[in-house]
C-alpha cells in the first residue's frame, strides 16, 4: 500500500509548470507519481516526455484523449487541435510508442483511502465530461462499471480542482498542470491517508517567454498567454462544458 501519492494531469506539454511541481518538497517525497494523461500535447512536448520519463519507477502513466490523439496524428489522422498536430510531428518514435502503450486506467492501493482508480476524464472513456456539479444520476451512469471495492476515482481532463462524494464514493480532479482554468498555477493532488488540493504558485511572465523562446510552435506565444496566464475562468469552462455533461 502506498502512503501517499502525488498526481498530476493535463500537463498538456508545458515545461515551465511541470518543473514547478516536480520541484515541490511532497512530490518529490511521494511514493509515486500519478500522471492522469493529457501530457504532452502542447508546445514543449519531446521535453516534457523526456522529464517524465527520466523519473522511472516514480511515476505511473495513464493516457488521456490529447495522448491518443498525438499518436492518431502521428499516424495520418490530423486532430482538430493546431498544436496538437505540430506536437505530434515532434516526437520520438519511441515517444509515440510510449503514448500508444499507455492504460486507460490504473488501480491502485492508498493509505487511508483504500482502492483508487486513476483515470483520464472517466474509467470508460478518456474524453467523457463529468463535472464538480454533475447531476447524480449522471454520476452513477458514467461509474457504472466501476468495482464495487474500488472507494475513490481520480479523474483529470476538465482542468478545475475538485474533490466531492458521490454516493459513498469519493471524486477528485486535480486540476491541470498546464493548462489551468480559473487562475495562473499549476494544479496538482496529494493522496494519502486523505485528499489535499494544491495549486504551485510559479513566475508567470518567465514561463511563457521560456515557452516562446525554448518550443518551435508557431502559436507559442498566444498558447502561453492563453494558458499559462489563465485566461478562462472556471466560470467559462463549465459553461462551455455543460452541454457535454448533458445540459
Amino acid at each position: 500500500m502506498l502512503e501517499r501519492i502525488a498526481v498530476l494531469s493535463d500537463v498538456h506539454g508545458a515545461l515551465p509548470p511541470l518543473e514547478a511541481v516536480l520541484a515541490e518538497p511532497d512530490v518529490a517525497a511521494a511514493d509515486l507519481i500519478v500522471l492522469t494523461g493529457d501530457i504532452a500535447a502542447g508546445p514543449q512536448p519531446v521535453e516534457v516526455l523526456d522529464l517524465l520519463t527520466g523519473l522511472g519507477d516514480r511515476a505511473c502513466w495513464v493516457g488521456g484523449n490529447a495522448d491518443r490523439e498525438l499518436v492518431e496524428a502521428r499516424a495520418g489522422k490530423p486532430s482538430a487541435i493546431e498544436v496538437s498536430n505540430w506536437a505530434a510531428g515532434q516526437l520520438r518514435d519511441d515517444q509515440v510508442a510510449r503514448l500508444a502503450a499507455l492504460p486507460p486506467t490504473v488501480t491502485l492501493s492508498v493509505a487511508g483511502l483504500g482502492e483508487v482508480l486513476f483515470c483520464h476524464a472517466t474509467p470508460r472513456d478518456d474524453e467523457e465530461v463529468v463535472l464538480v456539479d454533475s447531476r447524480m444520476a449522471r454520476w452513477a451512469e458514467v461509474l457504472a462499471g466501476v468495482p464495487a471495492g474500488v472507494r475513490a476515482v481520480v479523474c483529470g481532463h476538465t482542468h478545475m480542482p475538485f474533490a466531492r462524494l458521490v454516493d459513498r464514493r469519493l471524486v477528485v480532479n486535480p486540476g491541470s498542470v498546464g493548462m489551468p482554468y480559473g487562475g495562473p498555477g499549476a494544479d496538482w493532488a496529494l493522496l494519502g491517508p486523505g485528499v489535499q488540493l494544491r495549486r504551485t504558485a510559479f513566475d508567470v511572465d518567465a514561463a511563457c517567454a521560456r515557452v516562446v523562446a525554448e518550443s518551435g510552435f508557431p502559436g507559442a506565444a498566444a498558447w502561453a498567454d492563453e494558458y499559462l496566464r489563465s485566461r478562462h475562468s472556471d466560470a467559462d469552462a463549465l459553461a462551455a462544458f455543460g452541454p457535454r455533461d448533458g445540459r
